[in-house]
């Protein structure tokens, strides 16, 4: 049974496995700097197993204006299990007064752009505005 709660940056080991274990190697170099992140992010909501942290979703941002959804990941043994979903409703429905509520994603990988748009997600440069970023 999948438990959903909040946690904190005591769980660093545990994020910094579900990260490497999902190839997302770049937050791996500096434990200083992903503690920081962590916490400094609005809000952590995260899926348990067992007491253990399966997944998570990660905010940032003023929590009125904008939010960002910096992170959202499930372990690979637990995807396909609609946690992902639970975790993402959650902050879409928590943040819902939130006037830009952003997620950045890989344009190429069709079956996560599919799974935002499942939300009522649109692309930026569909809409009204243009998202830069930096190379």
């Amino acid at each position: 049974m999948i438990e959903y709660k909040t946690f904190d940056s005591k769980e660093l080991k545990r994020i910094k496995q579900i990260y490497e274990s999902e190839r997302w190697l770049a937050y791996l170099d500096d434990d200083k700097k992903l503690k920081k992140a962590f916490d400094n992010s609005l809000f952590l909501y995260g899926a348990f197993s067992d007491e253990s942290l399966v997944g998570f979703v990660r905010v940032v941002g003023d929590g009125e204006h904008v939010v960002l959804v910096q992170d959202l990941i499930v372990m690979n043994d637990y995807q396909g299990k609609g946690i992902g979903s639970e975790l993402f409703s959650f902050v879409l429905d928590k943040y819902k007064d939130v006037r830009f509520f952003e997620v950045v994603a890989d344009s190429n990988d069709e079956k996560l752009n599919e799974f935002y748009k499942s939300f009522g997600l649109v692309s930026v440069g569909s809409e009204y505005m243009i998202a830069y970023c930096r190379k």
